[in-house]
C-alpha cells in the first residue's frame, strides 16, 4: 500500500506533479519488486526455458495476466462499432509460469487508439479476396457466400519493429470449418479454390485456426500442432474476442483469450514485415479487427515507468477512484492517461 504522505498534496500546485510522480514511483518500485517475487502473476520467465525454434507445440500451460491487464481485457469488444462482446470467460489458467511480452502489461493499460487510428490498421480493401468487402474504412470486413472458396484479407499496416497488439472479433457460429487467425507476407495468396486453412498453408503466412485449435506454417493440415496444449490434449473453446500479440523485438507471435495469454504460437519471425491476416470459409462472416497499440523497445522516461508502477500497485479495483485521492489535479490525470 502506498503511503499518501509520498504522493503530494494540493498545496504543492500543479507545477510539481511531476515531480512528485517520480518521487512516487521510487517508493513504490522497490515494493512492487519485492511482491513480484512471491507473486503468481509475476510475468518472468521460468529458470531454463526454451527460447528456440519456429513453432511451439510443448506441453506449456497459459499465464495470467495482471489485474491491471484483465481490466483492460475486460473491455475487449466495446469499439464504437455494435456488435463486439466483452463476456468471455476466462479460460483455466493452468500455469503461471509462462511470460508475457515484455511491455504487454504497458501496452494494454493505456487506452487504445482512437477511431482514426484503428481504420489505419485496419483490413485493406485493396488487399483482400475478390469474395470479401471491407466496411467502415476497415473496421471489419463480410465475406460473400461462394461456395468451394477460401477468403482472406490482410491488414493496411505491415509491421517490422516493436510489440503491437490487435483484437480479433469473430462470432463461433460464423467460423465454419476453417477460421483462421495470424499474420502474413506481402507474398501470401489470399483467395483458394476449396476450402482449407488458407493462412499458415505456405512460408508466407502463420495462422492459429481457431475451431480445430491447430497451428498452421508450411502445413497443410496433417500433423499441425494443437494450441494452446491442455490436459489430455483438451482443445480451447476460443470466445468471441481474442488478442493476437506480435512482438517483434523477439520475432514471436502469440495469442490472448479471456484475460490469460496462451503463450507463443511462433517463433523466428524477426527481420520479415508481417500485417495482420485472416482466411474465412463461412458466407457472409463479418470479421472485426480492433487495433490496440504499439510499444517500441526505446526507454522510457523516469516518470512513465513511476507512472506504471503506481498503476500496478493501485491494481484495478482502486484505480477509479484516483480523482478522489488528495493530488494536484494535473497528477492525476497522468496517471490516468488524461
Amino acid at each position: 500500500m502506498i503511503g499518501l504522505g509520498a504522493w503530494g498534496s494540493e498545496e504543492g500546485g500543479e507545477d510539481q506533479s511531476a515531480n512528485d510522480v517520480e518521487r512516487m514511483g521510487v517508493c513504490v518500485r522497490s515494493s512492487h519488486q519485492d511482491s513480484a517475487l512471491h507473486s503468481p502473476l509475476s510475468l518472468t520467465s521460468p529458470p531454463g526455458q526454451s527460447r528456440t525454434g519456429t513453432q511451439l507445440s510443448e506441453k506449456r500451460r497459459p499465464t495470467r495476466f495482471f489485474r491491471g491487464d484483465r481490466q483492460v481485457l475486460a473491455s475487449m469488444g466495446q469499439t464504437a462499432l455494435a456488435g463486439g462482446s466483452s463476456s468471455t470467460p476466462t479460460p483455466q489458467a493452468l500455469c503461471p509460469h509462462l511470460s508475457c511480452p515484455e511491455g504487454l502489461e504497458e501496452l494494454l493499460s493505456a487506452p487504445p487508439p482512437d477511431l482514426g487510428a484503428q481504420r489505419r490498421h485496419g483490413w485493406n480493401p485493396k488487399d483482400c479476396s475478390e469474395n470479401i468487402e471491407v466496411k467502415e474504412g476497415g473496421l471489419y470486413f463480410e465475406r460473400r457466400p461462394v461456395a468451394q472458396s477460401t477468403d482472406g484479407a490482410r491488414g493496411k499496416r505491415g509491421y517490422t519493429r516493436g510489440l503491437h497488439v490487435w483484437e480479433i472479433s469473430w462470432p463461433p457460429e460464423q467460423r465454419g470449418t476453417h477460421a483462421v487467425v495470424g499474420v502474413a507476407t506481402a507474398l501470401a495468396p489470399l483467395q483458394a479454390d476449396h476450402y482449407a486453412a488458407l493462412l499458415g498453408s505456405n512460408s508466407e503466412s502463420w495462422g492459429w485456426d481457431i475451431g480445430r485449435g491447430k497451428l498452421y506454417h508450411q502445413n497443410k493440415g496433417p500433423g499441425a500442432p494443437q494450441y494452446p496444449v491442455g490436459p489430455q490434449g483438451e482443445q480451447l473453446d476460443v470466445p468471441e474476442t481474442l488478442l493476437v500479440i506480435l512482438d517483434m523485438e523477439e520475432g514471436t507471435l502469440g495469442y490472448a483469450t479471456g484475460g490469460t495469454y496462451l503463450g507463443p504460437a511462433f517463433r523466428g519471425l524477426k527481420g520479415r514485415t508481417l500485417y495482420p491476416a485472416v482466411s474465412a470459409v463461412w458466407g457472409q462472416c463479418q470479421v472485426r479487427i480492433r487495433y490496440l497499440g504499439e510499444r517500441r523497445a526505446e526507454p522510457h522516461s523516469l516518470l512513465h515507468l513511476s507512472r506504471l508502477c503506481v498503476r500496478h500497485t493501485l491494481g484495478d479495483t482502486r484505480l477509479g477512484q484516483v480523482s478522489a485521492l488528495p493530488l494536484p489535479s494535473a497528477m492525476k490525470r497522468y496517471l490516468l492517461y488524461q
